[in-house]
Formats: C-alpha cells, structure tokens, sequence
C-alpha cells in the first residue's frame, strides 16, 4: 500500500507552520525595527493587532463555505497565496510611505531618523494605514486554513486515522510559535526587516508549488494505488448508512435561524466564554515581545530574548496537550456527565491564567519568571479553548452546532479587538504619564502591563462563573 496520505498531511504541517510564522513577524520586529522608523506609539501597534483579530474572526465565518465552493485544490491554494501576498506586502509599507507623505525624501531617511515634527506624524499615520490594508489581506488568507486542512484530513484519512492527522497538521501552530523567536529577529537584524516579511512570507509561494503537484482527490491521484484508496474509503459503505441515519435524525432536529440562536442561555453562555477569553492569547501572542524589551530591555534580536519567547510557546505547547485529557478523566474513571466533567476541567484551567499576576512582581528578579508564568497562564487559555468549544455540542444539535460557533467565533474577535485596542492605548498613556500612573507598586508603563496581566489572570474565572449563572447544570437545548 503506497503511504500519499502521509506526504499530504506533512504539507499541511508546513502550512499551519507557515500560517502562525506569517502573523508573528510584526510582534517580532515592531519593538526594534518598525516603532522607531514609523514613529508608532503602542496605541498605533494596539490599532493594527485589534482590527487584525476583528477582521480574522469574521473572515473564518465564510472561509469554510469558499473553500467547499473553490473545492480543496483551488481553495487551499487560493488561501495560501492571498495570505503570502498579505505578508509579503508589509515590506513594501517603508516605500509606500515614502510615495505618499512628502517630505520624505527615501526610506533611508526613514530609517536614519531624519524625518521629525508634523511630517512623521503623518508618516505615522500613513504607514499605520498601509500596515492595516497587508494585516487585513493576511487574515482573510489565514482564515481559510485550517477549514481547508480539515478539508483534506476527511478526504485522506478514514475516521479512526483523522484525530491523529489532524493532530499532526495542528502541531504545526505551535511550531511555528517556536520557530518564530529564532529565525524572525535574526533576519530582522542582518537583511533588515522587510526581508523578514518577504522571506517567511514567500515560503507560503513554494509551500504552493508542492501543492500544486501533490494534491489531487484521492481516486484521481497517481501517487495513490488501490490498496491505499481502499483503505482511505474504508469507511464509505458505513459512512453512507451513517448519512442516511443523520439525514433521517436531521430531519426531527429542531432549525433554529441565527436570530433564534440568541434567545437560548445555552448561546449566551458561549458567548461569554469566548468574548472574555479569546483576547486573552491574542493579547499574549501580539504584546510578549514589546514587554519583554520594555520592561526588561531585551530585544527579540538578542539569544536572550528569542529564548524567553521559545521558552513561553515551549511550555504552551506541552502542558496544553493535557486539556483535552482531563475532561474524560472525569468521565472515565469517576462517571460523570461529559458536560459537567468538561465545565470542571475548565473551572480548573480557569486557575491556570491566574499565574500572570505574579509575572510582573516576581519579573522585578528576573525576566523567565514572566515567561514561564505567562507560558502557564496561556496554555491554561488553550486547555480552556479546547473545551470551550466542546460545550456546543454538549448542549446544541447538530444542525444548529455550526451557527452557534461562528457566533462565538465572532464575540471572540470583537473581546480580542477590545482588549488589543485599550491595551494600546492604556500603554501610551502610561508611558506618557510616568511616576503619575501608578498601580500596586508599579509606575508607568509597567504599570499598564499590569494592569493588563490583572484582567488577563481573572478573566477566566469571571466568564467560568458567569457561563455557570447562565447555564447552572447540564440542559441541551431542544427546541
């Protein structure tokens, strides 16, 4: 039996890899490279990486149904090249600038620091602007693909191998959350860091190339012998039953419209969830590195720096592999209801984030404290995540599973968008103000970060006891 099957799913792999080193490359260099070229403040940078999460979470509502329209050949590769574009892009917002404010004579001059008074105020403005357009086209690209992914998972793999595929292909997120400290700021640093944009972006153009000539359906493909196709549509007859039975079972399950969903507790309860929570790791994920170099002077282009990063996604990537583990832990061994042995696991990892409070006391003796505990406190949010997104199925049917999702999906981005965009300001102000802003001990722009960190440590327990107000124990929905 030939083994395609596997080559396919390493591409995915690469892609998701991609999909995550695309959209740190700007957290990466905005400290040391993009700020003090622009003149940004972090009200500027809180601007970008909030409309970014917006715009993500509303693009991921069609991205499935483009790319079961596309088909999985064009769809994929269409997402892949428009976020690649997205990200190649940004290193052409020096020159756009250049081209629109006059005054400014190249984008040497830019990076000399000879431009100042009222005309880098608006080549502030100007390149935030142009900085927003690439971050928009990078997340309508990045929305398709993990539907895509999943995609091609169903059509590879039979059902007893996908949740391992699919694992696979998701490892590539936290590595590329690794990679990223150590390969980002070093070609920030020696090419400058526009090349950082072109270079990570343009591995997603040759990921396109393989693509290309690896994928087709698997009775079409002549990399796939009969033995493997066989083995691929194992399940077809019992998946044709299995359709039939759900056709039949669809056709009692209540319809509920997008409109009917928001009446249901059930619905509301997801929506805390996520709209408390899902800024959270996008704030970590954007902010990480500018508080490492603010509040500690390290910059990402330093050994020091890239191995506080690593150090952060390292921990996240293993203690979150637990999350999904506790929750049948619970229902194996001491019988409980899945949903209620899921809202427990949770109401644990809610404890998780809680670490983030301390990042900033015990960071006054050295900065891994912070990056542990922060570490800690996000993998507590993907331990969360994982099972967040379980409580739809827990409580919804089917036929309403998906709309309900989308819906949080999009309470999860207008949360990011906020917290992004008042982090921003908050920082500003702070830095602005001094020994004037003063919080538990904490001055300035630390004292912004903790702040933040605060809400960060008990944001979780707040949305676990009001998803447990609205939904107080176990009630699907039926209608």
């Amino acid at each position: 039996m030939t083994n395609w099957r596997w080559w396919l799913c390493s591409l995915l792999f690469f892609a998701t890899t991609v999909n995550y080193l695309d959209r740190q490359v700007l957290s990466l260099t905005y400290e040391g490279f993009i700020k003090p070229e622009f003149g940004w403040t972090d009200a500027d940078y809180g601007t970008i990486t909030s409309a970014f999460s917006i715009l993500y979470a509303i693009f991921c509502l069609f991205a499935g149904k483009f790319v079961d329209w596309m088909g999985t050949k064009k769809g994929y590769l269409i997402a892949i090249g428009v976020w690649s574009a997205g990200a190649v892009m940004h290193a052409a917002c020096g020159w756009g600038t250049v081209h629109l404010v006059s005054g400014v004579e190249s984008v040497a001059a830019l990076k000399a620091g000879a431009v100042a008074g009222e005309t880098m105020s608006v080549v502030a403005t100007v390149s935030v602007w142009l900085f927003l357009l690439c971050r928009g086209i990078l997340a309508l690209g990045e929305a398709g693909n993990f539907p895509a992914a999943i995609k091609v998972t169903a059509e590879y793999f039979p059902k007893k191998d996908r949740a391992f595929a699919t694992s696979i292909f998701n490892a590539g997120a936290s590595v590329g959350a690794l990679a990223a400290p150590l390969c980002i700021p070093p070609l920030a640093k020696n090419l400058g860091w526009e090349w950082a944009f072109i270079i990570i972006g343009g591995i997603g153009f040759i990921w396109m190339f393989f693509w290309t000539f690896m994928y087709d359906k698997p009775e079409k493909s002549s990399h796939v012998n009969e033995a493997e196709l066989e083995y691929i549509h194992q399940d077809s007859a019992a998946e044709a039953a299995e359709k039939a039975a759900a056709a039949e079972a669809a056709a009692k399950e209540p319809k509920f419209s997008l409109w009917e969903c928001f009446k249901f507790r059930q619905t509301w309860s997801f929506i805390v969830g996520k709209f408390f929570t899902d800024g959270v790791w996008w704030f970590f994920l954007f902010w990480a590195p500018s508080y490492f170099t603010n509040q500690f002077g390290i910059k990402m282009t330093e050994p020091k720096g890239q191995a506080l990063i690593f150090t952060l996604y390292a921990i996240v990537t293993v203690v979150s592999i637990f999350g999904g583990y506790l929750p049948k832990l619970f229902v194996e061994k001491r019988g409980m209801h899945p949903y209620p042995g899921r809202m427990l696991a949770m109401l644990i990892f809610a404890f998780f984030p809680l670490f983030a409070l301390l990042a900033q006391p015990l960071g006054v003796s050295s900065p891994w404290w912070p990056a542990i505990l922060i570490g800690l406190a996000a993998a507590g949010h993907q331990a969360w995540s994982a099972n967040l997104f379980s409580t739809v199925g827990d409580m919804f049917p089917k036929s309403a599973i998906a709309t309900v999702t989308g819906i949080g999906a999009m309470a999860g981005g207008v949360g990011s968008m906020i917290i992004q965009k008042v982090a921003g300001n908050l920082f500003t102000y702070a830095e602005n103000a001094g020994e004037a802003f003063r919080f538990l001990g904490f001055s300035g722009k630390p004292a912004g970060y903790f702040v933040v960190f605060c809400f960060c440590g008990i944001a979780y327990l707040l949305a676990w006891s009001l998803m447990k107000g609205l939904v107080p124990k176990y009630k699907p929905v039926v209608g």
